[in-house]
């Protein structure tokens, strides 16, 4: 994706995924201090997310996925973290794509790694995303073996159900990290119901889930989703001003 490296201070990180292109642009405050313009090409318009400016110490990245041969798509290439071969069911696990999933798992654990080489303590670093980028954020973020502040997936399920556990860390840092999921019940892309399995299953194995349900929402994001996400990444990641943040909390 495109990012500037800011000289400003930033204090937490939003890495924000979609299953295509999410392209955004940093910018510099006349204070030096780091506030994040985002241009967001989908679902959630600019006018929806002018309420990020709150985050004035997070820095938003929203990485582009890779041009791959996508076969619903009749084998033409676009954008995507993985191939899908059965739009009709995404969960059907005989068709998923586990070299292209544990592909991508790998790019957004060095992007994390990147942001804590920069000196982002782990606690204040999220990860989410919506539909095929909200699969892969659930994914990498509970397979992260470093702890994060966040997880989050919008209209999204769950990727290698059958072995995903088997690629948690032993002893995960983030089996107590919230997981916030957002699914609207008239969606008929990503079924409401997969989002549901997806919560369920993961309460089930341990980790701590905030399901919520946005009643006539399709395939999209809904202002009173954009709230509760927000108020999620205002309790994960709260600014700090000018308190130094807590010593070696980057370790």
């Amino acid at each position: 994706g495109e990012f500037s490296r800011r000289s400003g201070r930033a204090s937490g990180e939003a890495t924000h995924i979609h299953g295509y292109r999410s392209p955004w642009i940093g910018r510099q405050a006349s204070n030096n201090s780091p506030l994040p313009s985002c241009q967001y090409q989908h679902e959630l318009t600019p006018e929806q997310w002018r309420r990020m400016n709150k985050f004035s110490e997070t820095k938003f990245i929203f990485p582009n996925a890779p041009s791959i041969p996508i076969t619903v798509n009749m084998g033409m290439r676009m954008p995507g973290w993985y191939d899908i071969s059965d739009i009709g069911d995404l969960a059907n696990r005989s068709s998923e794509d586990e070299p292209g999933i544990l592909r991508s798992q790998k790019v957004f654990h060095a992007l994390i790694a990147e942001e804590i080489a920069s000196g982002i303590p782990t606690e204040r670093i999220v990860l989410g995303g919506f539909s095929q980028g909200g699969a892969m954020s659930l994914l990498a973020g509970i397979t992260c073996p470093t702890k994060l502040g966040g997880i989050f997936g919008l209209s999204s399920y769950l990727l290698l159900r059958d072995k995903v556990q088997s690629l948690v860390p032993a002893e995960s840092p983030n089996k107590g990290t919230g997981i916030f999921m957002g699914h609207g019940d008239s969606d008929p892309i990503v079924r409401y119901e997969w989002g549901q399995q997806t919560a369920a299953k993961l309460q089930e194995w341990g980790w701590k889930v905030d399901f919520r349900t946005y009643a006539g929402l399709v395939h999209s994001a809904a202002p009173q989703e954009i709230d509760d996400l927000e108020k999620y990444l205002m309790e994960k990641i709260p600014e700090v001003g000018d308190k130094p943040l807590a010593a070696g909390s980057g370790s």
